[in-house]
């Protein structure tokens, strides 16, 4: 396997509407997602072998999301289905093409509810890589069914990848969504994180500087998505800012879980990552995930504006 992704698999409720608060839309359409799901189906289509772990209410949209992801290819036998809790949702308002607001209901959600007993061992000892968010962290038992995924792959020497993904309505505080998630830094190979995150973990709002500090803590790259502007990566040796990809966006929702499949499936396409962890290389990994964020913002809704490595190749081609 080349990538395991565990964590939320939720329905998203997207409002109808673009410019309208959660509070005042008049409709909402159901639509598959959850941040590590949408990894695992966005690299599934970019060549890589993909499975997903997490868990999900044994209910009709737990269901119907354990057929999605098989539809797309993704390995689900280490899904689980929770007979007490439902299935996650989240709200989401479209404030503008590049900004969103989201409410999650979980009293308790069944993402949260994934113990280490339930985790599919066989997968996680047979990948190249782990990759999870910061959602799975927020709750127990889902944190220490994280946890212990993490020490399962790195003791067989899988890639770790940690995709904050912070979401303030899901912790007690910034504080605590401070303390957890710094407490995992260290335990990853990869740490990605936007302008937002990386002022609350490197405590600065100067990108660079916040990257340098979180690289200090254990991780061999960590990753900037700074939205329409690009991205940016360090590693020991130096550090690069990556252009952007010019586009019209439709809709943005979605587009840094590209970004990530992106960068996973070029970094993990042989068992010895590290070699990519070169100047020159991860220009041409940084490249290609920024092409893959930008196709998806030019379709509406997330899985549906996922592209395939052809589309990818094509774009990349006609925007050099």
């Amino acid at each position: 396997m080349d990538i395991v992704c565990l964590g939320e698999v939720l329905i998203d409720m997207f409002s109808t509407e673009v410019g309208v608060k959660l509070t005042d839309v008049s409709a909402f359409s159901p639509k598959p997602g959850g941040a590590p799901a949408n990894v695992a189906v966005a690299a599934k289509r970019l060549g890589a072998e993909t499975a997903f772990i997490g868990k999900v209410g044994d209910d009709l949209f737990g269901h119907h999301l354990e057929t999605v992801l098989k539809n797309e290819g993704v390995e689900t036998c280490g899904m689980r289905f929770d007979d007490y809790a439902r299935t996650t949702m989240a709200f989401v308002a479209k404030l503008d093409q590049n900004t969103a607001e989201f409410v999650f209901y979980r009293n308790p959600g069944a993402d949260t509810r994934l113990t280490p007993g339930e985790l599919d061992r066989n997968l996680l000892e047979n990948t190249r890589c782990l990759h999870f968010g910061s959602l799975s962290l927020s709750e127990e038992p889902g944190r220490s069914a994280t946890l212990k995924a993490i020490e399962i792959a790195r003791s067989s020497n899988a890639f770790v990848s940690f995709d904050v993904n912070y979401r303030p309505s899901l912790w007690e505080s910034p504080e605590q969504a401070y303390k957890t998630v710094m407490e995992v830094v260290p335990l990853a190979n990869l740490v990605k994180v936007n302008e937002t995150e990386i002022a609350l973990l490197g405590g600065t709002g100067d990108y660079k500087a916040g990257a340098q500090k979180l690289l200090e803590f254990g991780p061999e790259l960590i990753v900037v998505t700074l939205g329409p502007d690009g991205s940016y990566f360090q590693i020991e040796s130096g550090a690069e800012y990556s252009q952007p990809f010019k586009v019209e966006a439709v809709d943005a929702i979605g587009c840094g879980d590209a970004f990530v499949a992106g960068l996973l499936s070029q970094l993990v396409k042989s068992d010895d990552w590290r070699n990519n962890l070169n100047i020159n290389r991860m220009k041409k990994v940084m490249k290609y995930a920024n092409a893959v964020g930008a196709i998806t913002a030019l379709t509406l809704g997330v899985i549906p504006a996922l592209p395939f490595a052809d589309q990818v190749d094509d774009f990349i081609r006609q925007n050099e």
